[in-house]
Formats: structure tokens, C-alpha cells, sequence
């Protein structure tokens, strides 16, 4: 059968003949075809927030979620875009707490990782069914997941009748208020001085009013812990690496008339600081950080070796801004072009001896860097094709074989 003489006859025939007039009825108005567009491009349903009807079962556990993170028995919890979340788990997403109670249809979405509807409940006494995927992405963007409840532990916190004899009894933390009348000191919220003594505290702040140190005021004790095994100067570097962000440093003139600089008040809840000394006690303290604008502890998650065996591949590593990073991840860019220049040349290209003519080098994977920096978020890419033209270099790239979440 000749196609091309079939179509040419189909053309020929008398009814496909339309006047002017009648072709015209085809056409489509100008501003008819941006109502159309949008409509097309538009999604079929996009999530809408709603009055929560029975949110006062849920009021009571925003409440108490509150409640753990302002006492440490919970802390924020960066999260990285492939992370799994949870039934049942409590979320930051954009400066909002929210419970991800239900996921209502269980797919997997373009990234391979799971999707679907979701029954979402926020703080406000809204509800959504946001898909899991753009919840996630929430998330990882600007917010946190929030941990599961941790009762906190005595650590190394001891009674007299606890220290045994190979202890030794090194001092007592102190958390001391200012009882000071200087406005400027006064009207602070939450603030706290925090140190070490080697005796006791009550004798340690007998003269505080004298002291710069103490803002030349008598002071409250707050709360004491005794301690064993611990230099005191380890304590004071673990207590300002931790709250360095909330350090008040005031300058106070002594009986003398003599400037001198306090620098170990802190702005932060009690509750918090009961939490981070007993982290420092028990060594786990190097996995916090505080969170000023939440005021709660945040949970820093070690940064986990790449576990992919690349030894006998052939690898190509390259730095791309962090949008095509992931667009790649997500599986919605699948190649990535590369000019090649004169100072690239033996990047991309080889000169075979045997001829003496220019080849491209073919790679098994991509190692990706985003940001164009080694010390962030990296992925290894299979490497489907190569192939070259008009100065361009294109790989077509298939599956993620590895993603690693750079350190902080």
C-alpha cells in the first residue's frame, strides 16, 4: 500500500475543500485560548485547608506536644527529601505544627517514594488532605519533623548515698536568676546565669551583690546538680556551644568604678536547661543544638557514610546548581548537557592512540554535587547514554543509585 498516495487522494477529495469562512469557525479567540491554557494546565483538585470538626480530640495532643519540646523530652528533627513520613508523627511545616493522621491512598509517586491523599491536622483547627509528597517537601524546605517522646534518664546526676567510692564528686552546676532592679537586666524573659563550683553554692554566690560576674546583684538559686567524674571546663565549653546563640553579655561597673563583662547569662527556658545539663551528663549533648526561635532543643542526625561500592566504575563528578539537583532526584530531569570547551576538552574526550582520533569518555555514573560544592547534598546517577553535538556534550541519565544528605 503507498501511504503517501493514499493520504495525497484523502487531501484531493471535494469535502476537504472549506471556504474562508468556514475554516474561520475552527478558530479560537485570543483570549478564549488563555482560558483554556489555564484551565489545562491547572490541576485537577488542589488541597484546600477546612474547619476540623472534631478537633477538640486533637487540641489536648497539640498541647502536650508543645509541652515536650518546651522540656526536652522531644526536640526538632531536620529531615532529608528522601525521608519516609510517618502516621501518627507531629511536623514544622511552615511555621506550623501539624499532625500527619492519616494517609488515606498509599502510591508511589514520580521519586519512587511513597505518596497519596493524607488526612493532615494543624494547630489552628484546620484540616487538609495535602498529598504526602507536597507535605514532605514542606517540611524539608522550612520545617522539622518532631521526635518521639525520650523520658529523660539521672545520668550522672547522683544523691550522697549514689556516689560510690572510685567516684569523684568534681562540683555542682548551678542555674542562678538575677535579682537585679536595672531595667535593662530586669525585664528580660527567661534569663539565667549557668556555671560550675567546686564548693558549695551557697557559698560560691554569698557575696554575689559584690561580684561582676553575678551583675553586682544578689541572685536566686535555681536549681543545683552535683556532679562526678566531670572538669568544670569541659561542662562551661559544652554549655556555650550549645547556647552561644542566647548568650547575654553585659558590661557592669564594679565597686571600683571598673568595667568588667559577665558572659555566661543565658535567655532560655528553665525547663530547657534542666534538659541540655543532663544531656551534657549522660554524653549526648553533641547531638543538639538549641533552637532559638522555637525554644526547644533540635535533634542533628550524623551525616552517614556513602555505603555504594564504585570501585571499577567509571565515574564522572560534576557540581549543578541545586534546582537541577532535584529535579534529577525526583526523577523529572533526565539528562544534563555540558559544553565542551578547551579547558574541558580531556574532561569529556580522550585521544585514542591506536588512531590518533578524538573519542568521548563513556561513564557508568554521575556523582552530583548540589550547590556546585562537595560538602552538600550528593547523588550517584546511572549513566543510560552519551552523545555528542553542535559543541554539546549530553548524558542521559537513569536511575538515583545513592543520595547523601550533606553535613551541616
Amino acid at each position: 500500500m503507498d501511504i503517501d498516495k493514499e493520504l495525497e487522494d484523502i487531501f484531493a477529495d471535494p469535502l476537504m475543500d472549506v471556504s474562508y469562512q468556514e475554516a474561520r469557525l475552527f478558530d479560537i479567540p485570543t483570549d478564549m485560548k488563555s482560558v483554556i491554557k489555564a484551565k489545562k494546565d491547572a490541576p485537577d483538585y488542589v488541597a484546600q485547608r477546612k474547619l476540623c470538626e472534631d478537633f477538640a480530640q486533637f487540641k489536648p495532643l497539640f498541647a502536650q506536644i508543645h509541652q515536650d519540646l518546651k522540656t526536652g523530652k522531644r526536640q526538632l528533627q531536620r529531615i532529608n527529601k528522601t525521608a519516609s513520613l510517618s502516621e501518627g508523627r507531629f511536623y514544622l511545616a511552615d511555621g506550623q505544627m501539624v499532625l500527619l493522621c492519616k494517609i488515606l491512598e498509599k502510591r508511589k509517586g514520580a521519586n519512587g517514594l511513597p505518596d497519596g491523599r493524607t488526612r493532615c491536622i494543624y494547630e489552628n483547627g484546620t484540616e487538609s488532605d495535602v498529598y504526602l509528597q507536597t507535605l514532605r517537601k514542606s517540611v524539608v524546605a522550612s520545617g522539622y519533623a518532631i521526635t518521639e517522646k525520650q523520658e529523660e534518664t539521672e545520668g550522672k546526676f547522683f544523691n550522697h548515698d549514689d556516689v560510690k567510692n572510685e567516684d569523684k564528686v568534681t562540683g555542682y552546676i548551678y542555674v542562678l536568676r538575677s535579682k537585679s532592679e536595672n531595667p535593662e537586666i530586669k525585664h528580660v524573659k527567661n534569663l539565667y546565669k549557668i556555671g560550675f563550683s567546686t564548693n558549695s553554692v551557697e557559698e560560691r554566690v554569698a557575696n554575689a551583690e559584690h561580684e561582676p560576674t553575678y551583675l553586682m546583684a544578689p541572685v536566686e538559686i535555681v536549681s543545683t546538680y552535683k556532679i562526678v567524674n566531670m572538669h568544670s571546663q569541659k561542662f562551661e565549653d559544652l554549655v556555650h556551644q550549645v547556647l552561644r546563640e542566647v548568650n547575654f553579655r553585659f558590661m557592669v561597673t564594679d565597686g571600683k568604678g571598673e568595667l568588667h563583662e559577665a558572659t555566661e547569662w543565658y535567655q532560655v527556658p528553665l525547663e530547657i536547661i534542666d534538659s541540655i545539663i543532663r544531656k551534657i551528663m549522660d554524653g549526648t549533648i553533641i547531638h543538639f543544638s538549641y533552637n532559638k526561635e522555637q525554644q526547644c532543643l533540635e535533634q542533628h542526625i550524623e551525616k552517614k557514610p556513602a555505603k555504594l561500592n564504585l570501585s571499577g566504575w567509571k565515574v564522572l563528578t560534576l557540581g549543578i546548581e541545586k534546582e537541577n539537583f532535584e529535579a534529577i532526584v525526583k526523577g523529572e530531569k533526565t539528562e544534563i548537557h555540558r559544553t565542551l570547551k578547551q579547558t574541558t576538552l580531556n574532561k569529556y574526550t580522550y585521544v585514542d592512540e591506536a588512531d590518533g582520533k578524538r573519542y568521548l569518555r563513556r561513564f557508568d555514573v554521575l556523582r552530583l554535587y548540589a550547590g556546585r560544592r562537595s560538602g552538600g547534598d550528593s547523588a550517584v546517577v546511572q549513566v543510560l547514554d552519551t552523545s555528542f553535538e553542535a559543541g554539546i556534550v549530553t548524558y542521559r541519565l537513569g536511575q538515583v543509585q545513592e543520595e547523601v544528605a550533606g553535613g551541616k
